[in-house]
């Protein structure tokens, strides 16, 4: 399999899980589909803007430490191979591999939608996270600005997001940031995965440089922004070594908080990796693989609700270990956060802040 330049997935595998699969093998649709579409899509990004009715997605996860969210994209241009979010993109009958980081989905009507829904009176303030799915920050946002349209609705009415990239594009939305900070009403953590910049773009091809995140980050937490280091996902027998460097470099930018995850391998990421992996590190596949599945009881994934982020195995106690070490070293914490939803002020649909 040979690697594509400025892309993650090196191909475009297809889902099994709905119903793309049995529709393709119907030939009528085959036909359809030519006369729609034309010729096969080159690999340049393209965008479809998507209308939904409503924005702020909930959840019950007892693992997770939000309840609401909200993804103003579909896909994401960065391409990480290990994303887990690219099996959302089965959803629309396109592969979580190329399509994902090339067949992009931006929802312009997201901030309208979020005014909408926080002006309903049994709407209740509790954190938004933002870039649970997909990076609020990657390319696209340049030119859509759905993120800081919500970060301005979110500033105007005081209520609580927390944000997660892995782009110094957020940089762009200092100013909203820093006086969102100013009220306790927004955290930032910042994705960094390996500090060398070849393995960073073979894993995450068109995300900012190693570099540029631990900038940005340094410029978070000198503008007062309470800014963690996410040194997610780490990949053993490839990024692991990492660790420690990863904890110093970000102390030296000031960060006080940092966290570490280990790689999940959902549904169709699994066979992607593994094909990324044959493809650039084909000597180490085997041990990579190896010591992933020692972690998840034998299989790729763990998908159990409490399990899915505590890998279990003498190598996850290892890299614990190794990590509660290199915090001490450097005076770092594990973050916490814990917003202000005390200054809410619940607007009105047509844009105008209540009274009551």
């Amino acid at each position: 399999m040979n690697a594509i330049k400025g892309r993650g997935s090196v191909s475009n595998q297809t889902s099994t899980r709905f119903a793309l699969p049995s529709s393709q093998s119907d030939g009528d649709w085959l036909d359809e589909r030519e006369r729609i579409d034309g010729a096969p899509p080159r690999l340049s990004t393209q965008v479809t803007e998507l209308h939904p009715r409503t924005i702020l997605s909930f959840n019950r996860s007892p693992d997770i430490s939000f309840d609401r969210s909200i993804n103003a994209y579909n896909g994401c241009e960065h391409g990480c191979i290990y994303c887990f979010a690219r099996p959302s993109h089965a959803w629309h009958d396109l592969s979580p591999g190329l399509d994902f980081e090339t067949r992009l989905f931006a929802k312009p009507d997201a901030p309208r939608l979020l005014r909408e829904t926080l002006a309903r009176r049994s709407y209740h303030p509790a954190p938004i996270a933002m870039g649970t799915n997909t990076d609020p920050y990657q390319p696209i946002e340049g030119r859509y600005r759905i993120t800081r349209q919500i970060l301005e609705l979110c500033l105007e009415v005081r209520h609580p997001v927390t944000l997660v990239t892995k782009s110094d594009r957020i940089l762009a939305d200092l100013d909203l940031i820093e006086a969102l900070a100013r009220d306790n009403l927004v955290s930032v953590g910042l994705s960094i995965t390996s500090l060398d910049p070849r393995l960073s773009r073979l894993l995450e091809p068109r995300a900012a440089s190693p570099s540029k995140r631990l900038d940005a980050l340094e410029k978070l937490c000198t503008a007062g922004v309470p800014a963690h280091a996410m040194i997610a996902p780490v990949i053993p027998a490839l990024t692991d070594g990492e660790l420690e460097a990863i904890i110093a470099a970000c102390a030296a930018r000031g960060a006080r908080h940092a966290q570490w995850i280990m790689i999940r391998l959902p549904h169709e990421v699994a066979p992607l990796f593994r094909e990324w992996l044959e493809t650039h590190f084909p000597e180490r596949a085997g041990k990579v693989m190896g010591v992933i599945r020692e972690m998840r009881g034998g299989k790729d994934n763990d998908p159990r609700f409490n399990e899915r982020f505590r890998p279990q195995s003498a190598w996850a106690d290892v890299l614990r270990a190794r990590f509660r070490v290199a915090m001490k070293r450097h005076a770092m914490e594990p973050p916490s956060i814990r917003l202000d939803t005390t200054k809410f002020r619940k607007p009105a649909p047509d844009g105008q802040l209540s009274l009551l």
